[in-house]
């Protein structure tokens, strides 16, 4: 075999994963193949994108005689696999338009074929997965077979497939041994070596197997990042309804007091509860105006006052510019709820929150500053030290939220001193 024969055979490979790595790169493609069952539009849609683009190579091939840019044998088959019949029938049709056109006539009974036997050897998959697991190694399918029992259907499937796609190519042989070598494209002739014969249906093989490797790496990956944007959706709504189950027990005790001494009081801190039950038990979105969050603040904050009396005071400081800016949901409450339980709880003469919050302009990056503080009792040293670290509902709480969704851009600072209080601040992008 000369050395131009075997350089077509690697390029026609190289042209089918260039193809594929094209189409991977499409987010509309990527999606069509990700579907388990497609309307029929989407059919059409799938197996247009893939033989257009390998119609454009026969196009090559007959106004040029390079060969190497013809795959469109391989296609129909290709779109038979990943689409079914319709797209194996359909793009088939299409692949063999432009050969059709100058003669080449038994090119599109052919295509058309062997598409409609890349849509059998989809529907005869196990599963619908094992389509993309396909390996065009003969022996790998065989050791597979002996030492994965589990696995055993899907190893003599993926057999099937080698064997189906010999055949393929195997028909290709017939039409050229039956007929005038016009009518039919292949790389090799009549008179041709059956060495010859086989390098080339090998080649087929790995022309067909390249791009489902390609497309099933992207479609592992578009189908990782899903799962991991569930899984920091679950993780943020789980870190956003936590609320300390005392705040609902210390509540229902100071209804239960307020029935009997101020029942106007009492309906009043039932509303309010309300309020704030309906907003934790909402689907909402991860973030929710300023402006949302300083009312469920002030909601819970009317129940705490309403337990703790004058001894607990409220003010806030916020910009109007501020108020509509998006926040992340329940980012103050557990703060506010640590001031009220680690620092003014333990005083006896109670003490004072306060909420400000503002717009700064750094580096001509608009971003969001929010500060809590309170006059109690402080935090130590060493407990200051790690208090990101530390599990449980609070500022560790909110820290761990913020990393999701913000990475690197933002800040979260806590100062405290034994009996001077607690200040913290967050600063996220605008």
């Amino acid at each position: 075999m000369d050395r131009l024969f075997i350089l077509n055979l690697l390029i026609k490979v190289a042209a089918a994963a260039s193809i594929a790595s094209i189409l991977s790169r499409s987010g509309r493609f990527l999606g069509l193949l990700m579907r388990d069952t497609r309307s029929i539009v989407e059919i059409l849609q799938l197996c247009l994108t893939l033989s257009v683009l390998c119609a454009m190579g026969s196009l090559v091939r007959l106004h040029s005689t390079y060969s190497a840019a013809d795959i469109c044998f391989e296609a129909a088959l290709v779109c038979g696999i990943v689409g079914g019949y319709v797209s194996g029938l359909v793009g088939g049709i299409i692949c063999a338009l432009p050969a059709t056109l100058t003669g080449e006539y038994l090119a599109m009974p052919l295509y058309a074929a062997v598409g409609v036997l890349g849509g059998l050897l989809r529907d005869l998959a196990p599963d619908a997965e094992d389509v993309w697991s396909f390996s065009p190694f003969f022996d790998l399918s065989l050791w597979r077979l002996v030492r994965h029992k589990e696995h055993r259907a899907r190893s003599v499937y993926h057999l099937g497939m080698l064997l189906a796609l010999v055949a393929a190519e195997f028909m290709r042989y017939l039409c050229l041994q039956g007929f005038d070598k016009k009518l039919i494209f292949t790389l090799y002739q009549k008179q041709s070596d059956l060495a010859r014969v086989g390098v080339v249906c090998i080649t087929t093989i790995f022309t067909v197997s390249v791009p489902l490797k390609i497309w099933n790496s992207a479609r592992n990956e578009r189908l990782l990042e899903a799962k991991e944007r569930l899984l920091v959706q679950a993780r943020l709504a789980a870190l956003a309804t936590q609320i300390n189950p005392h705040f609902l027990f210390n509540t229902l005790n100071t209804v239960s007091s307020l029935i009997r001494t101020n029942p106007d009081k009492a309906r009043q801190v039932v509303y309010r509860l309300s309020s704030i039950l309906r907003r934790l038990l909402s689907k909402g979105d991860n973030f929710a105006p300023l402006r949302d969050e300083v009312a469920f603040i002030e909601d819970y904050l009317s129940i705490e006052i309403a337990r703790f009396g004058d001894k607990l005071r409220f003010s806030k400081q916020i910009d109007e510019a501020a108020m509509d800016r998006l926040v992340p949901t329940m980012i103050l409450q557990p703060l506010i709820e640590n001031s009220i339980k680690h620092g003014l709880a333990g005083k006896v003469d109670g003490g004072s929150i306060r909420l400000s919050g503002r717009i700064r302009d750094d580096d001509d990056q608009k971003r969001l500053q929010l500060v809590v503080e309170d006059d109690g009792v402080g935090i130590e040293e060493e407990r200051l030290a790690t208090i990101l670290e530390q599990a449980g509902i609070g500022v560790s709480n909110v820290n761990e939220r913020l990393q999701v969704l913000f990475g690197s851009s933002y800040r979260l600072e806590v100062f405290s001193k034994p009996g001077a209080g607690t200040r913290t601040e967050i600063e996220i992008p605008a």
